[in-house]
């Protein structure tokens, strides 16, 4: 699991340098020397020459000026046009996520290699175990028949050398529901029909291949308009940056936003109905219920594992609540959402009462584009404090303490905890679905570790999750 490498820091740097270029009122006049600026003429290239770093450079600004690369086929459109237009865009649309083309590798097909390990040994227990006689023996070592092969993985499993190894396709490799895979020409392409956005593929892809479509432009846009705008930051974001609560609330506002509310407010109400909504479900006599506020989980199951919605939550997702509080007590605003989930873009799409979505990551690179240091922050109080029940979502097992909590004394919960949507949990879900659940209560988390890992994180989980408990225990 990757949280920081040069991809990440590259992409930072872009949207740090957009956020900058506006701020300076000077989008449109300077976006398209970023690419020249990043890969000067005689400079030093990541790719194969500074052309097409530059291209991907700029492919990458696109992304992140919100469009989808796959569609945009004017290779002579400069990118001050592009900036144009979404200075002038009125709505979002889908899909979340976009493939880079020029920036992907064609990693090869995942595979078994065999290494200089090799001993050509005589015992060949690689060529005896093998189902589809895919190995032989060339100039005294072994050699795998990729036509052959069906990755099975039985050679690397005996050689007792441990010459063979494993060769995966990173995004391929990440994603749970087999949503991504190489068309004709090799290229990595995304099944948005079986797509979760969980963004496991893009936090994976080594070359940055894989980007979100950012908001990061329209949400600054809401800074200047007559209603203000809203940030909805979700309680994850406690573990993101070196300071504490109430600075960050502080350096929101200093960044444009009107005003700062906790989606843990939300998810109090949500513990509060969800807990209310297991009690009715257990009494009619239902062998269990799962969370439903993992926009990634839903998402899922509303493609992959069918046989289990019958037993998901109704109850509203935190930042569903939130938004609703929000239209009522501020309707001309706008409402942004600010979290650690790719997902999200898409539960926002789905609900007009949310207007645009930020990562962590896009929200740091602002603050740097407008020299704001959270931690030099005044203090200040957000709107609507939330509780320690709802603070505590992002953490994995803190909706199943919410629910333990929330139905005490009333009615007895078993939880059981899925730390993470992969190909094992999903199956394990689905044999749930068939009676074979040995607990009441599923909370179901997309991300391992929670949504403090989420892949538009900044900070290590690790050290994230250990602030969001501090947080909650005060």
């Amino acid at each position: 699991m990757i949280f920081e490498n040069n991809a990440t820091i590259r992409r930072r740097d872009l949207i740090t340098r957009l956020a900058k270029l506006y701020f300076d009122n000077q989008l449109v006049e300077k976006i398209d020397q970023i690419p020249l600026e990043l890969f000067p003429k005689r400079g030093d290239a990541s790719r194969c020459c500074i052309y097409r770093s530059r291209a991907v450079v700029r492919y990458r600004l696109m992304a992140l000026l919100g469009y989808n690369i796959e569609d945009e086929q004017d290779e002579l459109k400069p990118l001050a046009e592009y900036a144009r237009q979404a200075l002038e865009r009125t709505s979002i649309e889908a899909p979340v996520l976009t493939v880079i083309d020029d920036a992907c590798s064609s990693c090869v097909k995942v595979n078994y290699f065999v290494t200089n390990a090799c001993q050509g040994c005589v015992a060949r227990p690689c060529m005896v175990n093998c189902p589809k006689d895919a190995i032989q023996m060339v100039d005294g070592h072994a050699k795998i028949d990729h036509a052959k092969c069906v990755n099975c993985g039985r050679c690397q499993n005996v050689c007792p050398y441990h010459a063979i190894i494993y060769m995966p396709v990173p995004c391929e490799e990440a994603c749970p529901v087999g949503a991504i895979s190489k068309d004709e020409h090799g290229l990595e392409q995304i099944d948005y029909s079986k797509c979760i956005f969980c963004g496991k593929c893009s936090r994976e892809c080594p070359f940055g291949a894989i980007m979100e479509k950012s908001q990061v432009i329209d949400v600054l846009r809401t800074f200047s308009q007559p209603g203000g705008s809203i940030a909805m930051i979700a309680p994850a974001i406690v573990g993101q940056f070196p300071a504490d609560f109430t600075k960050q609330v502080s350096a929101l506002k200093a960044l444009g936003f009107t005003k700062v509310v906790e989606v843990a407010t939300g998810a109090d109400i949500t513990a509060e109905h969800e807990a209310a909504e297991f009690m009715e479900k257990m009494h009619e006599n239902e062998p269990f219920m799962t969370s439903s506020c993992c926009p990634a989980y839903t998402e899922a199951v509303e493609k992959h594992i069918p046989e289990i919605k019958k037993y998901v939550s109704t109850t509203k997702t935190p930042l569903g609540f939130t938004a609703e509080i929000l239209r009522e007590k501020y309707p001309d605003a706008a409402r942004v959402f600010i979290g650690p989930c790719i997902a999200k873009r898409k539960e926002a799409l789905d609900n007009p009462l949310v207007d645009f979505v930020l990562t962590f990551e896009e929200l740091g690179s602002m603050f740097v584009a407008k020299g704001i240091d959270v931690g030099t922050c005044d203090s200040e109080e957000s709107e609507l404090p939330a509780g320690n029940i709802g603070r505590a979502f992002p953490v994995v097992g803190g909706v199943a303490d919410a629910i333990v909590k929330g139905v005490e004394g009333k009615c007895e919960c078993k939880p059981i905890v899925i730390d993470g949507l992969n190909k094992k949990s999903i199956t394990l879900l689905k044999a749930y679905a068939k009676g074979k659940c040995p607990g009441n209560f599923i909370e179901v988390m997309s991300c391992e570790g929670g949504c403090v890992a989420g892949p538009g994180v900044i900070s290590n989980p690790k050290i994230a999750t250990k602030k969001v408990q501090e947080f909650t225990s005060q």
